[in-house]
Parts: C-alpha cells; sequence; structure tokens
C-alpha cells in the first residue's frame, strides 16, 4: 500500500473511530446529574458526526456516475440529519436540563426537542446504512471478495442505527463504520483514483 493510500485510508477511518471512543462516555440516559456531560460530548460530537459522511464520500469522490451521486446523496442526508439530532437532542435538550435546578421533572420543551431530534436521526441513519451498503456493492463490483471488508461499516451503521453512539453496541457500530470506510479506501486500486470509471484521461 503506498503513503498515500495509507493515508487516505486512515483520514477516511479516523471520524468513525473518535465517535466511537467518544461513545464510551455517553451517558445511558439524559437526568440533571448527566445533563452536563451528554450536552457538552455532544457539542464535541457536532464536529466529527459530518466528517463519517464525508470520509464515504471521500470513496467515490471525482465520479459522475449514479452510483457516485447517491452514495453523495446518501452521505449528505445523514451528515445534515444526524447533525440535527446532535444538535436537538444532544446539546439542546441536555443544556436545557442542565440548567433546570436538581431533581426537576423533564418539562415539556425537553420532551419535544426529542420529539423532532429522535425522527430527524433515523433519517440519518437509515441514509448511512444506504450510504456504507452503496460503498461496499460498488467496490465488490470493482475489486472482488477485498470489498467483503464493506461489511464491517454496513453493521456498524445498522448498530447506530439500533443504539445511537451509546456504549456498548452504539460506540461499537459508529467505530466500525469508520475502520470499515478506511478499509475500503486501502483496497483501492493501486495508482488509481478508486473507484474510477471511464477511461483514462
Amino acid at each position: 500500500m503506498t503513503l498515500t493510500r495509507r493515508r487516505k485510508a486512515v483520514l477516511c477511518a479516523l471520524p468513525g473511530v473518535v465517535l466511537g471512543v467518544a461513545g464510551l462516555w455517553h451517558p445511558a440516559h439524559l437526568t440533571s446529574a448527566t445533563a452536563h456531560a451528554w450536552w457538552t460530548l455532544h457539542v464535541a460530537g457536532l464536529f466529527v458526526f459530518p466528517l463519517a459522511g464525508v470520509a464515504l464520500m471521500a470513496l467515490v469522490w471525482g465520479r459522475r456516475d449514479a452510483v457516485a451521486v447517491l452514495v453523495v446523496l446518501a452521505s449528505f442526508v445523514y451528515s445534515t440529519a444526524y447533525s440535527a439530532l446532535d444538535v436537538l437532542s444532544g446539546i439542546g435538550a441536555g443544556y436545557v436540563t442542565d440548567r433546570l435546578p436538581a431533581g426537576t421533572p423533564r418539562p415539556d420543551e425537553v420532551r419535544s426537542l426529542f420529539a423532532i431530534g429522535t425522527p430527524l436521526g433515523h433519517v440519518g441513519s437509515v441514509a448511512l446504512i444506504v450510504a456504507t451498503l452503496l460503498v461496499t456493492l460498488d467496490a465488490a463490483r470493482r475489486v472482488g471478495a477485498r470489498a467483503a471488508v464493506g461489511l464491517l461499516a454496513v453493521l456498524g451503521a445498522v448498530l447506530v442505527h439500533r443504539f445511537h453512539i451509546y456504549p456498548p453496541w452504539g460506540s461499537s457500530g459508529i467505530a466500525l463504520v469508520g475502520l470499515g470506510t478506511g478499509m475500503l479506501a486501502a483496497v483501492a486500486r493501486p495508482g488509481t483514483t478508486w473507484p474510477r470509471t471511464g477511461p483514462p484521461s
């Protein structure tokens, strides 16, 4: 593997792996005792969650075929909708709860933030599954059995859909998304901008 491909693989894996490590500290429930950790963790995540989508886009960057367009669109939907979840249910709900006196029942305003954040997160996680599945199937067509490493990303996306980044399954899931994406970048054909379509210019 060339140094350039190795660097690309590491950069593609990094967002998911970082989120997986951060997820180990994700509180299981939002309470007055966990609220500060809840919203501060999501502030940090706001700058990393979209990068997992950017990493998937990087696998098809420069292409104009239908599969590449769908990967970019699905990754964009994930990045946008999951960031909305992060802002609403993570930062917003956590910050409001943190400002309440200890022992105060959860107000309707916090429940309303979850009511809009949760379905947006659902849309984002489904889009993440679609994006990881598309890049894996596309890679299988191009590099054969080596693309099986992409199944790690698909499995990870399913776990994120079910468990967000709550430990242990959700945090493991987003880490698998990162590892699978990085490994797909690593099995790129040497000497090409992978994946590539059409004759060389």
